[in-house]
Order: structure tokens, then sequence, then C-alpha cells
């Protein structure tokens, strides 16, 4: 008497998934005569609600985890200062480990330093956006293969009086990088971040070239991602390198790298004769 045409288990399964998804096909209903059943369906209706939401919840939380293809975004551990194109740059390595690509991949840097205004008011995590150059140009980024990110160190710069004096665990200097995109296989915005203290960056060093051209094919060496080799560089600051160009003089060349030519084969030229 509590549910009509309800004859065997079938018949008692059949009707339970009817009212776990809301179909009726108007054969099997309550009734009125049970109040424990009644209670039954309401219990019923709520714990499948339940299942329901934890299950799309899982599901949202699996495909939302930007973080872990943020885990495949690396950064070289440490930043260098070095010459390039006659001035002092801040350069940092950055690469992605996946072959899946970062869509509108943009990177941005700021400097966290202790400052004091000149009405004397001392802020103690002063964030200062510092003007990044790539070799793509802008803050856009193209993460096919690990790129050289550099700072040029100028008069509109914060490092403009850094020299490797100040490069040691007291001096109070933070700088922070942070990369962010949007997945492809998701669409979802992912972001990455690193930071690197004074005594992080290494003084008159460059980073070793890591991408090699063999058999027409290009390959990286992620074992030398962060790996850095001496260069000549002024033991100045960016203003004293600028105010005497004399120190440029003084300075030794190091011998430009070499760069492999292709070996292009030439096709045989045929004339076709009107015989």
């Amino acid at each position: 008497p509590c549910v009509t045409s309800i004859h065997s288990f079938t018949s008692a399964f059949l009707f339970s998934i009817e009212v776990q998804v809301t179909i009726g096909f108007g054969g099997r209903m309550v009734t009125e005569e049970c109040p424990a059943a009644i209670l039954v369906l309401i219990v019923q209706n709520i714990v499948g609600l339940v299942i329901n939401a934890i299950m799309l919840g899982c599901i949202f939380m699996k495909t939302s985890q930007a973080h872990r293809r943020a885990e495949t975004l690396i950064f070289s551990k440490h930043a260098v200062i070095a010459l390039r194109e006659g001035k002092l740059c801040f350069m940092l390595r950055v690469g992605d480990l996946r072959k899946s690509m970062i869509i509108s991949a943009t990177i941005r840097m700021q400097v966290v330093k202790k400052t004091a205004s000149l009405e004397g008011e001392v802020v103690p995590l002063n964030q200062i956006d510092i003007q990044m150059e790539n070799p793509v140009g802008g803050n856009s980024i193209f993460l096919v293969s690990p790129l050289i990110i550099y700072h040029v160190i100028d008069k509109n710069s914060p490092l403009y009086d850094i020299s490797p004096v100040n490069l040691h665990h007291h001096e109070d200097l933070e700088i922070i990088v942070i990369l962010e995109g949007v997945v492809e296989t998701t669409g979802i915005t992912t972001q990455a971040r690193t930071s690197y203290l004074a005594d992080e960056i290494l003084w008159g060093q460059r980073f070793v070239p890591i991408v090699a051209e063999e058999d027409g094919r290009y390959s990286v060496d992620y074992s030398k991602f962060g790996n850095t080799v001496k260069v000549p560089t002024p033991s100045c600051t960016a203003r004293q390198l600028e105010e005497d160009k004399s120190i440029m003089d003084t300075m030794p060349l190091s011998p430009k790298g070499t760069i492999r030519k292709r070996s292009v084969k030439l096709k045989p030229k045929f004339t076709i004769s009107d015989e």
C-alpha cells in the first residue's frame, strides 16, 4: 500500500532510480498510506543531491587545478647581472617543461625594498615595477623554448645604484617575478611566481646556451638550465658606468660566439631541349 505497482525487488529498484533522477513514468508512485515511505523518499532526494554536488565538485576541482600546470613553469635558481649591449642588465631564465603551451603568457617583475620619502615617511615593503625586455618585446612572451628575460638597469631603474658590494644577505632587497598565462587544454588562467634575494643575484655572470641544433632540429638541454659562466663585468653601479664612459675602455671584451651555418646542397639545374 505504500507504493503502487511494486511487485518485486526489480520494480522497487526501478522506482528508486526514477525518484533519484526525477523520471516519472506514471506507473509507480508513493501513496499517502505510509508516512515512513514519504520520509524515505525525502531522505533519498537529499542524499542524491549531496552525491551530485560532491561529484560535480570533484570534477570541477580536478579541471581547475591550475597550480599543477604552474609547477612545470620553471625559473633559474639564480639571477645574474652582466653587460649586454654595453649596459648592465638584470637577467633570469624561464622555461616550460610541458609540450602543451601557455597561451597569452605575460611576465612582470617587481622590486620590494625599504624606501623613505622626502617627508621622512618610511615604507618597509615598497613595491616598484621595473621595465622588462625580452626577445619578443613587451611583457608578452612565447615559451616555445627557454627564454632569458632581462631588465636594462638605467636611470629609471630601482637597481641604478646597486653594486656587487650590495649583493649580500643583509641587503633589504627582493625581486619578485610573476608569470601568468592561460592553460591551453583547460582555458584556465595559471600563475607561477618566484623571487630573488640579494644574495641570489650573481654579479658578472651569464647563462650558458642550452639550445642546440642538430640535423636541422633544435634540442634543449635542461640539465644546464641554471648554469652560468663568468664574464668581464665592471664592479660599479650603473650610475657610475653611465657617468664615466672610460670604465668600458678598460674592460676586456669576451670573444663572440660562433654561429654554425647550415650547409645547403644546391640541386643541379637541368635544361630541357626541344628534342
